[in-house]
């Protein structure tokens, strides 16, 4: 099913979890004004008056997950380095945002003070979902330098929210566990050897070696010795004997990687280690037994390849027991937050720094076509770190091919005409509502509109409240008071189930 770019925004602000702003003001008009904007967002916002109300609340909250600290624009140079201080010997290493008045300059803090940033009057969108995903990120590595919290491998991972994707998890799980010989088909750096692994991971045996060869990459006259290994004095150069991958895999996997490429007497040979389930080492005689899973791949189509002559149609058939056939990035864009951040988080559990992406970005990045796939997609994310250590990238940040040409469509509202307009982004336009000659009755129309979304998430959930709210990011307990306010209550709506 086609992505829209709705569902895009939801999955990407999920990146920014929920959580929770101290405001040290004591000025109602403005504490009022950010708890309505903080409200839209789903994040808490709680006023402190005082020093010590603020510290008695970092101790009571020092084990949420998100906490930060604002400042009032009204408290001078001293009372703000005080306040860094307090906030940064509290515990759950929350992060100091400073609140500027309009037209105010940024008081200078200490430079070892958890100030992430400044926060102007009135607040841009924008301006404000960076600040704090740049707090969580100070959060996160703040409390975990070592990544030892965020255990990620993404090779036993196959991440996404997209029908085709949970498919595939769902073969991967049906067959892991048999010895059936497995025939990964899809486009280069679409996540082959990510099934493979997975593929092993998830089997028998997984605390035997997972051995991969890339055929494509290994000379022809080379690839016999490669795979059966060879004996001392077998060809000039053979100063010793060696192993083959089929004997370093015995007991585990073997992951014939670009199978499509490897040469016509080469295929025969194989064709008979996979009948037989012996083979010779290049030089010797002697016949090895080998008790290897075997997993190809290949970006090739192999039966053009047969109709070509380039492949052989016995091995094609002794290789293709169970496909998995990869669909490109571009089929499935749901998957691409999630793919983020997996990918965000395997930098930072290496150790080569982090980056957080805006909403807007990952929405640019989920319309872009991505030739190479999610290789392409990782290198991007990499090259980012690189460019943004620590930072937050917005749309505007993005290499130009992530911008040029970008359509966003926004969803119509009822049954109001569209307009084409530009964007803020040279090259990008947006197609919105035009408003009627005679008005339209704003209140009534955002009314007609949530009612119309909260009933399409209900209905995609099968009523379930809790997977509604999800679908809507927004709390349960919100939803359920929109659905009080609305009268959408069912039996099973009611019960919460």
């Amino acid at each position: 099913m086609e992505t829209t770019l709705g569902d895009n925004l939801l999955e990407a602000l999920r990146m920014l979890h929920n959580g929770c702003v101290l405001l040290l003001d004591k000025n109602p008009e403005r504490i009022s004004y950010f708890k309505s904007i903080f409200q839209f967002i789903d994040y808490e916002l709680e006023a402190v008056e005082d020093p010590d109300q603020l510290q008695a609340r970092l101790d009571d909250r020092k084990d949420d997950l998100c906490v930060s600290v604002m400042l009032s624009p009204d408290l001078d140079a001293k009372q703000k380095s005080k306040m860094a201080d307090v906030v940064r010997k509290a515990e759950g290493c929350p992060a100091l945002l400073q609140l500027l008045g309009s037209g105010e300059q940024s008081e200078t803090l200490p430079t070892e003070s958890p100030l992430i940033g400044t926060l102007s009057m009135p607040t841009h969108y924008e301006e404000l979902i960076g600040l704090l995903t740049k707090a969580q990120l100070f959060q996160e590595n703040s409390r975990n330098p070592n990544g030892g919290q965020r255990p990620l491998e993404l090779f036993r991972s196959l991440s996404g929210n997209s029908r085709a994707t949970k498919q595939i998890n769902k073969m991967i799980e049906q067959v892991a566990d048999t010895d059936a010989t497995v025939l990964v088909l899809g486009e280069s750096g679409t996540g082959k050897e990510v099934v493979a692994r997975k593929l092993h991971y998830n089997s028998s045996r997984r605390g035997k070696p997972f051995v991969p060869v890339n055929c494509g990459a290994i000379p022809a006259d080379l690839l016999e010795s490669e795979l059966f290994g060879h004996e001392k004095g077998a060809f000039t150069g053979a100063i010793s004997s060696r192993q083959g991958r089929f004997e370093m895999a015995d007991g585990g996997t073997l992951f014939l990687d670009e199978i499509g490429d490897m040469s016509m007497p080469m295929q025969v040979k194989l064709l008979r280690v996979l009948q037989e389930r012996s083979f010779e080492r290049v030089g010797s005689n002697k016949t090895i037994q080998c008790n290897v899973r075997i997993i190809a791949a290949t970006h090739r189509n192999l039966e053009e390849a047969i109709k070509d002559d380039k492949f052989r149609e016995d091995l094609y058939y002794r290789l293709n027991v169970f496909p998995i056939e990869m669909p490109p990035l571009r089929e499935r864009r749901d998957d691409i937050p999630v793919l983020v951040n997996d990918l965000i988080a395997r930098i930072e559990k290496e150790k080569r720094g982090s980056v957080r992406l805006t909403p807007s970005a990952v929405m640019a990045l989920s319309q872009f076509k991505w030739p190479g796939n999610v290789r392409e997609l990782a290198n991007l994310i990499e090259r980012l770190a690189i460019l943004y250590p620590y930072g937050v990238v917005d749309i505007k940040d993005l290499p130009e091919k992530f911008k040029i040409g970008m359509v966003t469509t926004m969803e119509p509202t009822g049954d109001l005409p569209n307009v084409t307009v530009s964007g803020d982004e040279p090259g990008v336009v947006e197609s919105v509502p035009r408003l009627p000659n005679e008005g339209i009755d704003l209140k009534s129309h955002l009314n007609n509109l949530e009612l119309s979304l909260i009933r399409q998430a209900l209905d995609e959930s099968d009523g379930v409240v809790a997977h509604a709210a999800k679908r809507l990011n927004m709390r349960r307990t919100t939803l359920v008071e929109k659905l009080r306010k609305f009268g959408l209550q069912r039996t099973q709506e009611a019960t919460g189930i």
